[in-house]
């Protein structure tokens, strides 16, 4: 994996605007038929409005999952709007799932602005998560291919349920001896939180383009590496991504302990045996984070992350794809997961 030139990189993002701007009408018209206090908290999620409905022009996310259901639609040789119901389903999934993140987490910010559970209470919150979901379900049901494109979805939540259940009870375990987290049920527990949804929406978007099943399990295939190599990826930046550009503080990662693949495979060094005394200090994380690299925890992890990236690749290659979107979808493939170089 190499650092993307300026016009690769220029690409990508208008492949994402493009996407965006074809799924972004379907899905404003379909949060507001939300009961209007729950429209109002899922506005506010997406960053189109304030706390009591103002109008706001807040960092919203980038917008991968419909980009990636768009381009599915297009690479099984259909016009990108067949793909609008996959990218709007997928996106209010995603905005449920971090809804309920930020809570089980416990984190109060998200894109540099007060969680919707600090804005408007925990309660709140899961209503408007739970509504997000239920209308992700509505938008496939009445889809062409509904039955076949919900059972999809059905089986990415179980999936992503699966990964975050797994993520929660990382915590509990300890960082040495038998019972510690192995790199592979890290990946295992990635495919799940991330790649599941990842991979579900290109999937859906080819299925309601029209491909065959074969080719819609390549393209989910590919997704599900993606969102490893992208939660790889994350990691990395949780530690030493720069605050500005991630919206997370420095070491964020550290003081809350996390067992991110850097620090599972610094662990496996003599020279981080002394690491798990300075996780969980903000005062060390400093300390911490210089430990991890000099174990090779950073560099183990960009090096997993490439190998993701090439199966997803490679997937996408061997699949009988439209050339046009495939391209598209290699170079989205390669801006998410260049971040951290």
């Amino acid at each position: 994996m190499t650092a993307l030139t300026s016009p690769v990189r220029e690409s990508a993002r208008t492949v994402l605007d493009r996407c965006r701007e074809l799924a972004q009408p379907r899905l404003r018209e379909s949060v507001r038929g939300l009961h209007p206090w729950v429209a109002e908290m899922a506005a506010y999620s997406f960053g189109w409005c304030e706390v009591g409905g103002a109008p706001a022009a807040a960092p919203g996310g980038k917008g991968v999952r419909q980009a990636l259901a768009v381009l599915g639609a297009e690479a099984a040789g259909a016009d990108g709007t067949a793909g609008v119901p996959a990218a709007v389903a997928v996106e209010l999934v995603h905005a449920f799932s971090l809804l309920h993140d930020d809570i089980m987490d416990g984190d109060a910010t998200r894109r540099r602005r007060p969680a919707v559970w600090r804005a408007y209470g925990t309660g709140p919150a899961v209503l408007a998560g739970d509504a997000l979901f239920a209308l992700a379900v509505e938008t496939l049901a009445v889809a062409p291919e509904g039955p076949g494109a919900v059972r999809l979805l059905s089986r990415a939540l179980a999936d992503l349920v699966r990964g975050q259940a797994d993520d929660l009870l990382f915590a509990t375990r300890p960082w040495t001896g038998p019972e510690r987290v192995t790199p592979g049920e890290y990946r295992a527990m990635a495919e799940g939180k991330t790649g599941a949804l990842l991979g579900c929406a290109v999937a859906l978007g080819a299925t309601l383009g029209g491909a065959p099943r074969d080719t819609a399990g390549a393209l989910d295939r590919a997704g599900r590496h993606l969102g490893i190599a992208f939660q790889l990826v994350d990691d990395v930046l949780g530690i030493w991504g720069d605050p500005a550009v991630t919206g997370k503080p420095v070491g964020g990662d550290l003081r809350e302990r996390k067992k991110t693949f850097p620090v599972l495979a610094a662990l496996d060094s003599p020279a981080a045996r002394h690491l798990p005394a300075l996780l969980g200090s903000a005062e060390h994380a400093e300390e911490a984070a210089a430990l991890i690299e000099a174990a090779g925890g950073r560099t183990s992890a960009l090096a997993e992350a490439r190998t993701h990236t090439a199966v997803a690749r490679e997937l996408l290659t061997a699949a009988p794809l439209a050339a046009g979107p495939a391209e598209e979808l290699t170079g989205l493939l390669d801006l998410l997961v260049s971040r951290a170089l």
